[in-house]
């Protein structure tokens, strides 16, 4: 084999995807982002030389590995693709091998994410130290400190984290002293100022390999980055915190999933509508309703999913969110605003409250939630006001009942590159809460109220 071992998933329309590992991992480090990411990209996934199935002979074994070599290696795979550009996303070294090709290939990158990564790993002397360690005693020697450095111990007592471990075990000792010796040579701090493409950047707070300080030195020199730290996250941040890091990263790859529909010419209505379109605005569609609603949110709404309701969610997906949610015309605060009055001015309670939840994970407050249902009292009737605020005060205290840690983020998802004043770029994203069990629902969308009215508008 003379290129990296990969994988291929998702739709083979879909936009491109590029995942790289940190030292030690195998492609296997990006199962619990894989599904949702899988939704709206075309993912490919690489092992690091001698990791997984690539040979350790793919970079040299003495001592002269760099990081250029390395990137020259996931340009190979792009090009066997055919994919000119794509989007990025890469956890310590894997996020390295991005920064690189971001600021020595800017035309390739289109879009950017830096996980638990640095754009220097400390002195050269301890990873040639380590390379040296690894060369004569093997990867068995590292097994031990990792627990504590990866994740939490018990973290790394779970079916993923022994497999992360067994992955480290089976890591050919030359491809991992190499990509050692690659890390002692790295130093990407004067390219920084010089990336170009739309970054985010991730942390994990308890991460004592690349601390937050190294996340804050990146996203502080990358023009526009933005910079997310996850709360009780080490190292491999995406393994412990799946759900935090998941959905950042489609908030992220949000326009990436979708045609730049400001700029393209509209659409002539007597043409017939091409199938890629259609591909197009559904994954577009998707990535913005599990941005606005939660992946546990729309997971259910798919499972619930029958022959009978299939054109139905196929033609939601596409429309409203893929059409409407995804214009560049206002932010989703707004959109969140415009589409509260709009159900409480037809009375549409249950769907009130799946947006009272959206609201707030677009960075709408409590109390600016209540000035919009105290506006409407005005223009769509006192009654309807009255329903309104009963139905909002349920669902914060749904939320209240359900602990802290289902408190809906407050962030732009409109625009994740931009920080508005409400949001906190260095407070972890949490995902939505789960459904009250009280409230089940049998119908084709995504409202876990007691109402029937399900349509996942």
């Amino acid at each position: 084999m003379t290129s990296l071992h990969y994988d291929l998933s998702g739709p083979a329309t879909a936009p491109p995807l590029i995942l790289g590992p940190s030292v030690g991992t195998s492609l296997a480090v990006w199962e619990p982002q894989l599904p949702a990411l899988a939704r709206t990209h075309r993912v490919l996934r690489w092992d690091l030389p001698g990791h997984g199935g690539s040979p350790a002979a793919l970079l040299p074994s003495d001592g002269s590995a760099t990081i250029d070599q390395l990137a020259a290696l996931v340009l190979r795979l792009a090009d066997d693709q055919g994919w000119e550009r794509f989007a990025y996303a890469g956890i310590s070294l894997g996020g390295a091998v991005g920064l690189y090709l971001a600021a020595h290939h800017p035309d390739r990158v289109g879009r950017l994410s830096v996980l638990c990564s640095s754009a220097r790993f400390g002195e050269p002397s301890s990873w040639r130290e380590r390379a040296r360690l690894v060369r004569e005693e093997g990867t068995e020697a590292m097994v031990a400190s990792r627990t504590g450095v990866w994740f939490s111990r018990e973290t790394a007592a779970t079916p993923r984290g022994r497999a992360l471990l067994a992955d480290l075990r089976a890591t050919d000792r030359a491809g991992y002293a190499a990509c050692c010796d690659v890390l002692a040579d790295y130093d990407m701090r004067a390219a920084l100022p010089s990336v170009t493409a739309p970054t985010l950047v991730v942390a994990g707070r308890e991460d004592p390999a690349t601390p937050p300080a190294h996340a804050r030195e990146i996203a502080d020199a990358v023009p526009g980055a933005s910079l997310l730290e996850i709360a009780g996250a080490g190292h491999l941040a995406g393994v412990e915190r799946p759900e935090a890091v998941t959905s950042a990263l489609l908030s992220h790859l949000a326009d990436t999933a979708r045609p730049n529909l400001a700029h393209a010419p509209r659409p002539n209505p007597a043409h017939t509508a091409q199938p890629g379109d259609d591909v197009l605005r559904h994954a577009a569609g998707m990535a913005v309703r599990r941005a606005v609603l939660g992946d546990a949110h729309v997971d259910r709404a798919v499972a619930r999913t029958t022959p009978f309701t299939v054109r139905f969610q196929d033609f939601i997906t596409r429309y409203a969110w893929g059409e409407i949610w995804t214009g560049d015309g206002l932010d989703r605060r707004t959109r969140s605003c415009i589409t509260l009055t709009a159900l409480i001015a037809h009375g549409h309670d249950a769907e009130l409250a799946m947006h009272v939840r959206a609201a707030l994970i677009n960075g709408l407050t409590r109390e600016e939630i209540g000035e919009v249902l105290l506006q409407s009292a005005i223009y769509c009737g006192v009654p309807a006001a009255n329903s309104a605020f009963a139905t909002a005060q349920r669902v914060f205290d749904e939320i209240d009942a359900e602990g802290p840690a289902a408190a809906p983020p407050r962030t732009d998802a409109g625009h994740p590159t931009r920080t508005p004043p409400q949001a906190n770029p260095q407070h972890p994203t949490h995902t939505p809460p789960q459904a009250n069990p009280q409230h089940p629902t049998d119908t084709p969308g995504e409202v876990d109220t007691a109402s029937h009215s399900d349509t996942d508008k």
